[in-house]
């Protein structure tokens, strides 16, 4: 069946189609039916089903006689490794592991916090906990302290499991240090700590609380696999929130295994056997999803990549990656290749690199611009499918089903709604809206299986976050239209969430670092637009009366805040001195009136602005910085 035949089934049977895709998978109790819906707008699928994650990812391979088939080809250009993993040994690694965890006490429904690098044993630790039924949740590497702490108060991890360093180019961050600060900082403690040493940092241990990750599983029995009901969280993923305060997405076990299952063939068009590549991280939920989960769960080779696509050790990384490991599907972010692009614009390092068996390439994580989708299709010849999703959702809102088949490309839009999705666009009122008139994003309830029915421990937040402005729908927080074609066209955020690198970041949160110095009056962080991230955050501080010290002396010290604060990943290096903020006569500070001004974008002053003659001021503050771009 072709997309229309497909989505209408799903449209006029939503519970026959899923349940059908639930064949899919190994349950040791299938479910009575697909949706609950006794507790709308909270909606749960596959409820009262009993399945194990790890099983279905892990086990069911081997037991079917292909243990022998590589699972993860792990390939770390920054410590000179290649490494293949099959699905029987696998299994031996996950279920030592797991065994390593249950004997000091994890049982299911514990949290685990995972903070390590790109490395096979990050997804072993996520295996491994969904193995034994404990719920883990991932923190990207590259967090402080502050922040790891934040996640260890809200998600009570009785424990954690690090590795003792991550490698970028031309460097090694010790991640222990870090670890050992967020442990100090938070209120919660973890009751232990398993820390996988890795040569080029080796960590200090703490007597009594810290153990080695291969000496703590010597003589320990491996752990078989305890089924879980359906609506069991299998992790806890933390995206930003428009408070500063990470908001803790709830991902379902028994519709995330569904829904992950059915996108491997009929979004990314691999079969179980073929090699697909996510260029992401763990810490995402790119990786969560498409490093970790969805590959295995379908029997394909997934590959774990520790490098960078450019200076690991040049701009051929990618093509080598492709073409050594048979890459059929290719998923990665739009700044990726903005940053190859940036280095071999001509593409001359992809000469002697063979992509023939290479199918499509996927983007998502930020709106891909049409130079480089163009770049890249003149480049390899390959189709280029953007597609759009959220952390929250865990998988394609809107893409191109090229295992159903593939629909003409229009560049700038992710195509259309998958299977699941009811998307509209709507205006303040909640009324839908014609073709080609922008409005707010929103999904029609229930949203499909594998999506969040909830945050962790904040239902209240949840509600006034997703379900409050459009009573029925779940809103997106994103901007856009939907053409004659019903294509979908994704425009803005809607909050004052930015996204760089692919990585969605609170500008509020960085409110609230520059607001905590003791020079800093008051402050407002914008994303203003980069060619290579997308966007970048740029602060505009106001001091404190008396101050009189050196501008560049306060910029470094925020700089600094940031950084430490919540971590490299923010890439927040810009920022000004100003007088004054523009804001409205009520006091609200006018951030998107200064995001177009830095952008060079037009834009007509609101009608509520307390003295129009501010813009004229920051717009010459601006050009001090280099802002607006020419």
């Amino acid at each position: 069946m072709g997309y229309a035949e497909v989505y209408r089934e799903w449209q006029n049977d939503p519970e026959a189609f899923w349940m059908a895709q639930a064949d899919a998978i190994d349950w040791d109790r299938a479910p009575s039916k697909a949706l609950f819906d006794d507790n709308a707008p909270l909606y749960e699928w596959f409820k009262d089903a009993q399945v194990n994650t790890c099983w279905n990812a892990v086990d069911r391979h081997v037991e079917a006689g292909r243990g022998a088939q590589t699972a993860i080809i792990y390939d770390s250009p920054v410590t000179d490794t290649m490494r293949h993993i099959s699905y029987a040994e696998l299994q031996g690694e996950v279920a030592s592991l797991a065994g390593a965890l249950a004997g000091k006490g994890i049982v299911s429904g514990d949290r685990v916090i995972i903070y390590m690098p790109m490395v096979p044993e990050a997804l072993v630790a996520m295996l491994a906990c969904a193995r034994i039924g404990a719920v883990h949740s991932v923190v990207f590497g590259g967090f402080a302290a502050n922040e790891l702490a934040v996640r260890i108060d809200d998600a009570t991890p009785k424990a954690v499991i690090a590795g003792s360093c991550g490698i970028e180019p031309g460097r090694v961050v010790e991640y222990k240090p870090l670890l050992d600060g967020a442990i100090e900082l938070a209120s919660h403690k973890p009751d232990f700590c398993v820390v996988l040493q890795r040569e080029e940092a080796r960590a200090s241990m703490v007597e009594g609380r810290d153990f080695d990750w291969h000496e703590m599983q010597q003589g320990v029995a491996p752990a078989p696999c305890v089924p879980v009901s359906g609506d069991h969280p299998a992790y806890i993923l933390y995206t930003s929130g428009t408070t500063g305060a990470p908001k803790g997405v709830v991902r379902p076990t028994a519709g995330h295994l569904v829904a992950l299952n059915w996108t491997m063939k009929n979004i990314y068009n691999v079969d179980p056997g073929e090699v697909f590549w996510a260029a992401s991280d763990v810490g995402w939920v790119v990786g969560h999803s498409y490093i970790c989960y969805a590959p295995l769960i379908a029997g394909n080779t997934t590959v774990v990549f520790e490098g960078k696509p450019v200076g690991t050790p040049d701009a051929s990384t990618f093509w080598r990656v492709i073409s050594d490991h048979k890459v059929k599907s290719f998923f990665t972010a739009p700044t990726a290749f903005r940053a190859v692009k940036r280095v071999d614009p001509k593409g001359a390092f992809m000469k002697g690199h063979d992509l023939s068996e290479l199918r499509a390439i996927y983007l998502a994580g930020e709106r891909a611009d049409p130079d480089t989708i163009e770049w890249i299709e003149q480049l390899t010849g390959k189709p280029v499918y953007d597609h759009w999703w959220q952390t929250e959702t865990g998988y394609t809102i809107a893409g191109n089903p090229a295992g159903l088949e593939a629909l003409p490309v229009k560049i700038g839009s992710p195509t259309v709604a998958m299977p699941g999705y009811d998307v509209q666009i709507l205006d303040e009122g909640g009324h839908e809206m014609p073709a080609g008139a922008l409005g707010a994003i929103a999904v029609k309830l229930p949203l499909p299986p594998g999506t969040l029915p909830t945050l962790w421990n904040a239902e209240d937040r949840f509600r006034k976050s997703y379900l409050t402005a459009f009573p029925g729908y779940y809103e997106t927080g994103d901007a856009g239209m939907k053409d004659e074609d019903g294509y979908l066209w994704i425009m803005a955020r809607t909050d004052d969430v930015i996204n760089v690198a692919g990585h969605r970041l609170s500008t509020g949160g960085m409110e609230e670092v520059l607001a905590g110095h003791k020079d800093v009056a008051e402050c407002a962080v914008i994303g203003v637009a980069d060619e290579l991230k997308g966007q970048l955050p740029l602060g505009l501080l106001c001091l404190t009366d008396g101050v009189n010290r050196p501008h560049d002396e306060v910029v470094a010290e925020v700089v600094a805040r940031v950084r430490d604060k919540i971590g490299p990943v923010a890439a927040f290096k810009l920022a000004l001195v100003v007088d004054r903020l523009p804001k409205t006569r009520s006091g609200k500070i006018l951030r998107g009136t200064i995001a177009a001004i830095a952008d060079g974008r037009e834009f007509k002053p609101p009608a509520t602005i307390d003295d129009p003659a501010i813009l004229d001021e920051l717009t010459e503050a601006l050009k001090t910085i280099g802002y607006p771009k020419t």
